[in-house]
């Protein structure tokens, strides 16, 4: 018999009894390499899909999808867009009952996890100022290179997924929708066909004219979604003294900050009223706002870079291993080898 139909006599025999060891082996080949949930945004202008660090950020991706399980984020609004900076949402939700805006409840909040640097395209968390653990319902998306900023301030803002395929298409598509300033928490709201001689003159604002989340999916609950993936690390520094003000009212002043809203705010600055009839609570802001101090201006804004995760080799010296150790196996046994 020649050496080649050995061998494969060989590896089919040792494939036969082998398989549950391979199904195990390959379990944990995947399981060091597996690192994302895929969800994905339903928005009244369009869909994309966003995976999730589970592995390293394991509690804030419990948190968002302790939301997303329960269908809190239904119906949630794009509350605030900062032009070439970020759009931030999940903190209000749109009722058509009263109808109003009304705060989204909250769970407890997450310690924060700022493993991975806020740069284009990836989704964070908002959180309060000067409180680094305090991320409860809002998140927001990087619309470009965040990195010299929120990577620093507030201990660094917690990037837990990035923005899959071409849907920053629909995310840049959402911060080119016109910004208007109704006060408070939503002095930089985008609202889709709506004019500041409509605020002035009363019109109602309803969910045309708001970005509504109709819902947000969970389309592969497994943790494997995304092993390809090589996110940015949080650019670390010990220079941590120049940090910004992330106070929610603050935004005005310094557009490179940035805060989720308290749930104890004012009513006025917790809900908005759908009829805005004063145009002096009301403008539409026509110049673009700087989300950049010149001491944080953003670098590439490149995506994550991809690389192979390597596992294809590692099935391979798997297999290779198995059929060697079965042919040495009957070999021994075909010459009586002890």
């Amino acid at each position: 018999m020649q050496l080649s139909q050995i061998l494969i006599t060989a590896i089919r025999k040792s494939l036969k009894k082998s398989t549950l060891s391979v199904m195990v082996a390959a379990s944990l080949l995947t399981a060091e390499i597996a690192q994302a949930t895929t969800v994905q945004f339903q928005t009244v202008m369009g869909n994309f899909e966003v995976n999730l660090y589970d592995k390293t950020t394991p509690e804030t991706v419990k948190n968002f999808l302790a939301y997303v399980n329960s269908g809190a984020y239904a119906n949630t609004i794009i509350h605030r867009s900062v032009p070439t900076f970020i759009l931030q949402g999940g903190g209000y939700v749109y009722s058509t009952s009263n109808p109003n805006i009304a705060p989204l409840a909250q769970n407890a909040a997450v310690i924060n996890e700022p493993v991975f640097s806020n740069i284009r395209g990836t989704i964070a968390m908002a959180k309060l100022g000067g409180d680094p653990n305090s991320a409860t319902n809002q998140w927001f998306f990087n619309l470009s290179n965040n990195a010299s900023n929120l990577d620093l301030q507030n201990s660094g803002f917690t990037v837990f997924g990035e923005v899959m395929g071409s849907g920053m298409t629909i995310v840049d598509a959402i911060a080119a929708v016109p910004i208007f300033n109704a006060g408070g928490v939503f002095e930089a709201i985008p609202l889709r066909n709506y004019t500041a001689a409509d605020g002035s003159a009363g019109t109602l604002v309803t969910d045309k004219n708001f970005v509504i989340i109709n819902s947000i999916q969970v389309l592969d609950a497994s943790v494997d979604t995304a092993a390809n993936l090589t996110p940015a690390k949080n650019i670390t520094s010990s220079s941590k003294s120049s940090t910004y003000s992330a106070s929610s009212n603050t935004s005005s002043s310094s557009n490179s900050s940035l805060s989720s809203s308290s749930s104890s705010s004012s009513s006025s600055s917790s809900s908005l009223s759908l009829s805005l009839s004063s145009s002096s609570n009301f403008s539409e802001q026509s110049s673009v706002i700087s989300s950049q101090s010149a001491a944080s201006s953003p670098a590439s804004d490149a995506p994550p870079e991809k690389k192979s995760s390597g596992g294809g080799f590692a099935c391979e010296y798997l297999l290779w291993l198995l059929a060697s150790m079965a042919f040495i196996n009957l070999f021994r046994k075909n010459h009586s080898l002890k």
